[in-house]
């Protein structure tokens, strides 16, 4: 069985997908899934599920969707349930493998891929962080946003994919690969305008690509997102980068023994 919560959610069985019920069932079992292992308090459920004070009849709701998850939870084949649904006060807690669970073998890629950088090994780091991107089928339980879910947790598991790609494009620029790595840049860029980091990733790929006039372009289009958005300049890295580009300074340039 697997548990995948990297786009719409998701549960795999031997036999195919799982029927995982209506929306506030899924909302439970996705709730639970991100907080895999640990015990959620069943008054977090409530304000997960529930915009403003819950009506009357939701513990009996969240109670009902814990029932029908432990019943499909039983009902996969094997001597022991994959996963198991537990009430243990204040609220419940899923028990599983995380090695079944897609966000935590994302984090676990990661941490290879950190790992690896850290030791040096530039192209096997770039490796493991490309193998924890590609589990992603999209935002966190896409399925759920939709419906108007807006978690805490979410936004914390964006922001993990988000320094993901942010330590795969240092890799892969100071690997040379500038030129693959532009396309992914701008498509994030455009979704994530005032993330400095990628910022000045994109500027040092379309620079080191022959393209400074756009490297520029970006660098002015952010700085009007930050001034009007937030009322403040671009940090001292992007300043400072933008200067060296327009001196064609010969620290930003592709490193020595680098290949594109």
């Amino acid at each position: 069985m697997k548990f995948l919560v990297l786009g719409s959610l998701d549960v795999h069985c031997d036999g195919g997908p799982a029927d995982l019920g209506g929306v506030k069932q899924r909302a439970v079992l996705g709730y639970l899934v991100v907080n895999a292992n640990h015990v959620v308090p069943t008054s977090r459920i409530l304000r997960a599920l529930w915009d403003g004070p819950p009506p009357s009849t939701a513990r009996k709701m969240v109670q009902n969707a814990v029932s029908s998850i432990r019943r499909m939870l039983a009902a996969q084949p094997g001597h022991e349930p994959p996963a198991s649904l537990v009430t243990s006060a204040p609220g419940y807690q899923l028990r599983v493998d995380p090695e079944a669970v897609d966000l935590f073998e994302f984090r676990r890629r990661v941490q290879q891929g950190r790992a690896a950088l850290a030791a040096g090994s530039t192209a096997a780091g770039a490796r493991a962080l490309r193998e924890a991107l590609a589990l992603w089928r999209g935002r966190a339980l896409a399925d759920l946003v939709e419906t108007g879910t807006d978690w805490s947790e979410l936004a914390a598991i964006e922001d993990e994919r988000l320094t993901a790609y942010e330590d795969f494009f240092d890799a892969q620029l100071s690997r040379g690969r500038h030129r693959e790595i532009t396309p992914q840049l701008e498509v994030l860029m455009a979704s994530e305008p005032m993330r400095e980091r990628l910022c000045r990733q994109f500027m040092l790929a379309l620079y080191r690509s022959g393209r400074q006039a756009e490297a520029l372009d970006v660098y002015r289009r952010t700085r009007t997102a930050f001034v009007e958005g937030l009322g403040i300049e671009p940090g001292r890295g992007l300043q400072e980068l933008q200067h060296m580009i327009l001196k064609h300074d010969l620290a930003i340039q592709v490193p020595v023994g680098a290949s594109s």
